[in-house]
């Protein structure tokens, strides 16, 4: 049975061509480039799902359907396909999934690009702790990547990005999650509550957010001054 991972639509689209594109562009500068065609490099895809995208069939009414429509799945290609059909080739691949079905999904790419099959890494790990280690440890004079950062919501650290920054090696596409998730912590009437403010400050790396996003004033009711 194959996981299913639907999301997206037409921005999502525009996002995958848009990384096609760039890591096509990386890729051949780099191979291109007499100083830097030795460097090793890695594609790191922090949360892979299950390499491709579902979404229903469109077309539920066609007489010829003949199964049941929740079953029929429009399948398209994520991040982690795409960057592994990039030619001239990353030399590795990080595919980082906590989701075991994902992730059993994400195992079955090595099957596809069988040439690929063993420069291909599925890691089960939480992503900030996997990536700040391994922002640590790897030799950058010898190594360049392309990260790609999509999180399902406000799962990325600041300390993360500071360790990604802090190699100067490493080339990040960070999707901000605005919509999805931090507009929906920062309530209007008043301040989140302290999960949600603790969440926030790991998130942004600072508690200036409360004062850049929440000012208190003093109104005139009948009552006198009210603070609001």
């Amino acid at each position: 049975m194959i996981a299913k991972h639907s999301f997206g639509g037409k921005w999502t689209d525009e996002k995958l061509d848009m990384l096609r594109k760039y890591l096509d562009a990386y890729v051949r500068i780099l191979k291109s480039n007499i100083k830097a065609r030795n460097l090793h490099t890695t594609y790191v895809d922090a949360f892979a799902g299950t390499g491709y995208r579902t979404q229903p069939n469109v077309n539920r009414d066609h007489p010829l359907l003949l199964f049941d429509d929740e079953d029929v799945q429009s399948f398209q290609k994520g991040s982690a396909y795409v960057a592994l059909e990039t030619e001239p080739s990353f030399d590795s691949f990080l595919f980082i999934e906590m989701n075991r079905k994902f992730a059993n999904e994400l195992e079955k790419l090595k099957k596809e690009f069988p040439q690929k099959a063993e420069r291909i890494k599925i890691i089960r790990e939480e992503a900030n702790s996997f990536l700040q280690k391994w922002c640590a440890k790897t030799n950058w004079r010898m190594n360049r990547a392309v990260l790609f950062l999509d999180p399902y919501g406000m799962e990325v650290e600041w300390e993360t990005i500071k360790a990604i920054a802090k190699t100067e090696a490493i080339d990040l596409w960070l999707l901000f999650p605005l919509g999805q998730a931090v507009n929906r912590l920062l309530t209007r009437r008043h301040p989140p509550n302290d999960a949600w403010a603790d969440r926030l400050s790991r998130f942004f790396g600072t508690d200036d957010w409360k004062n850049a996003f929440y000012r208190k004033r003093q109104d005139l009711t009948l009552f006198g001054d009210e603070e609001i």
